[in-house]
């Protein structure tokens, strides 16, 4: 499973209208985010239970901005976002809902792609994965470029209708169609989680042989 920038940069430090949240957070899609927080939350658990392996990506920019590279030409909101938003807050922390455990893997990235400049595939490779359940946001940005490259490394994905928003409502509703008829099932969430509940729960194990650790 791979949750995608589930950051307070992209979801407000709670919800509100789009609007009201971006005079805060530049980067937040407001209440859409929080609903699919509560959804994500769900398969998070189910997919712990199932003793999948869960991948978690978060921007790797550092504070200064230096290694922007092309966000700094295309993005209107460059500095804003290197301006903390909130006192003694990160936003740039995955929200507390969805906080990573233990033993799942949390990849910065500096591109739109969870794929791209990351070990991810061959994380993925090593588990012997052949198939990715996506979460996150947005979805006509990281979240279509991460599907688009999995698809392009012959994984099967799926993607959590639910459990991906943008800030605008138009694109969040055409990128799921575009994705569904070429590169990925777009499914909803109750389908996501009845087809874990049929899994045996032992599908991986830990490099080197050993089993995974009972979820918390």
């Amino acid at each position: 499973m791979l949750v995608i920038d589930m950051t307070y940069d992209f979801v407000g430090d709670r919800p509100e209208p789009v609007l009201e949240s971006i005079r805060r957070w530049p980067n937040s899609s407001g209440e859409e985010g929080w609903a699919a927080i509560a959804v994500i939350e769900s398969v998070i658990t189910r997919a712990r239970r199932k003793n999948l392996p869960l991948f978690y990506t978060k921007p790797g920019i550092r504070p200064d901005g230096w290694d922007w590279g092309g966000w700094h030409w295309k993005s209107s909101r460059i500095e804003e976002w290197l301006q903390e938003p909130t006192a003694d807050f990160d936003g740039n922390r995955i929200v507390a809902r969805l906080a990573p455990a233990a033993r799942d893997i949390v990849i910065p990235k500096h591109k739109p792609s969870a794929f791209f400049g990351t070990p991810l595939m061959p994380m993925l490779t090593q588990l012997g994965a052949d198939s990715l359940i996506v979460t996150g946001c947005t979805t006509s940005g990281c979240v279509r470029a991460s599907v688009v490259d999995a698809f392009s490394y012959n994984l099967r994905v799926a993607v959590v209708e639910e459990g991906c928003f943008d800030r605008a409502q138009a694109s969040h509703a055409m990128t799921l169609c575009d994705l569904d008829a070429k590169y990925a099932d777009v499914l909803p969430a109750t389908e996501i989680l009845d087809y874990m509940d049929g899994l045996s729960g032992d599908l991986f194990v830990l490099p080197g042989g050993a089993p995974p650790p009972p979820p918390a």
